[in-house]
């Protein structure tokens, strides 16, 4: 069956039961959101004050006083430890967590030398992106009220969002935190302790950290961006909602276990990317998916798309063989006339192919994607995914690969099965699913032999 389904409100429950217990989740996912919003705020730019060394104050006279001893608080160590808790929770949400720990340095630091601040710190920067979280905010507290078609056009707006919020913070973030180990002018202590202070190894010791920062926060931003998909495509507004707290949950732990004492929270995130790293590439394949989804929604791409002669790119809907669930690849017909898949690994390793099993197969529309599906005249089961662009070109793709016709699927098939009972006391019933299969297939013939 598709993945959508046709949600209808029990008919067993009353609209002021519904929206009492709608209210109730509502309220407790609210205080939940925002009581994790200041926590990780809090914690993460405490981390981030402590990581970064701060520069020497300054004194009445304007001259630059003595540096202070070399305390515990200034060790590599505990630096190391508060920057991996920091990378790790910026990771799961990167607009809350930069734009947090930027609004903290900014009040933290004395107003002449603000303007020295690095550009998170800056307000031209956390102020509209605190604004941003705020929005997001409101829109997944009151966005389980709201249909389905009204809330998905904002999920898409907050995926794009949340890639372009991780990219910068990969990129432009998380190597000023990575960088831990301070030189040997700045605070030599512990180089002289180790016999190292006449040559200078912190640029090295560093060309290390960042790379291994980078690479943590990219798993554990690519498991936590799954929640953003996994709400494209989920029809139900209670379960992003749920799926939103979960993600708030676990940021949380981050935010209280640091704030606690660093060196458990450092443990605690180790356990996290240490998880986040076995599931990268199911992850990954949820990233280009929904990556794909979204430019295809947010850009009307089905009005300009055209489907190509001899390959076209597709998910798989399931695990086939050794080929795994959401796999991006090219369909094409083998010499035998079978469906054949060519895939990229990670989207870049050799090649591989994968040829479906034999059977029948037709084309599944439903209402924002369509599947092709393997049926045996009673049962459909769906085998690959297509992406939104390829909406209203069904019967192209059914002609071009010789499939058993285009079947109403999901929420389309609900629909018109609800549309068909309405009419069917004033004697109007038809088989709507078939007329129309026929007639795409028909115009589509039409078009591809044109």
């Amino acid at each position: 069956m598709s993945t959508e389904t046709f949600n209808i409100p029990l008919p067993s429950l009353g609209w002021l039961t519904i929206l009492k217990g709608i209210m109730s989740s509502l309220s407790r996912v609210l205080f939940a959101l925002v009581s994790c919003a200041v926590l990780v705020t809090g914690s993460l730019a405490r981390a981030a004050d402590s990581s970064t060394a701060p520069g020497a104050p300054s004194t009445g006279s304007g001259q630059a006083a003595a540096p202070n001893p070399p305390s515990a608080e200034q060790t590599p160590g505990l630096a190391a430890a508060e920057a991996i808790s920091l990378i790790t929770g910026v990771a799961i949400s990167p607009l809350l967590g930069v734009s947090g720990v930027g609004a903290y340095k900014w009040y933290k630091t004395v107003p002449e030398k603000r303007a020295g601040l690095a550009w998170y710190a800056q307000p031209w920067f956390w102020i509209p992106a605190l604004v941003l979280v705020g929005l997001a905010l409101v829109k997944d507290t009151f966005g389980a009220a709201l249909p389905t078609a009204v809330k998905k056009p904002f999920d898409v707006i907050e995926a794009i969002e949340n890639k372009i919020s991780g990219l910068v913070a990969a990129g432009a973030f998380v190597p000023l935190i990575a960088i831990i180990f301070k030189s040997a002018g700045d605070d030599g202590a512990w180089l002289r302790d180790a016999g190292l202070a006449a040559v200078d190894v912190t640029p090295w010791l560093n060309l290390l950290t960042v790379p291994l920062a980078v690479a943590a926060f990219t798993v554990v931003f690519l498991v936590s961006h799954v929640i953003n998909v996994l709400i494209l495509i989920s029809p139900f507004t209670l379960v992003d909602t749920a799926l939103k707290g979960a993600r708030a949950a676990v940021l949380s732990t981050v935010a209280l276990t640091s704030f606690a004492n660093p060196y458990v929270g450092a443990v605690w995130s180790l356990c996290i990317i240490l998880v986040c790293w076995f599931l990268s590439g199911w992850a990954f394949r949820l990233f280009v998916f929904g990556t794909v989804f979204t430019w295809d929604l947010r850009t009307f791409r089905k009005t300009r798309f055209k489907v190509e002669p001899e390959a076209n790119w597709v998910f798989t809907a399931r695990a086939i063989g050794k080929t795994p669930l959401r796999t991006y690849g090219r369909l094409t017909r083998g010499p035998k006339g079978e469906l054949v898949l060519r895939y990229r690994p990670w989207l870049i390793l050799p090649r591989k192919s994968l040829t479906l099993p034999p059977g029948r197969y037709a084309v599944g529309r439903g209402l924002f994607y369509s599947e092709i599906i393997a049926h045996d005249g009673k049962e459909e089961v769906p085998m690959l995914t297509l992406a939104p662009c390829y909406r209203t070109h069904e019967g192209e793709l059914n002609s071009l690969y010789a499939l058993d016709g285009v079947h109403d699927a999901g929420v389309v098939k609900g629909m018109k099965t609800l549309w068909n009972w309405v009419k069917e006391p004033f004697g109007r019933s038809d088989n709507v699913q078939r007329s129309n299969s026929t007639s795409d297939v028909q115009r589509s013939t039409k078009k591809v032999h044109a």
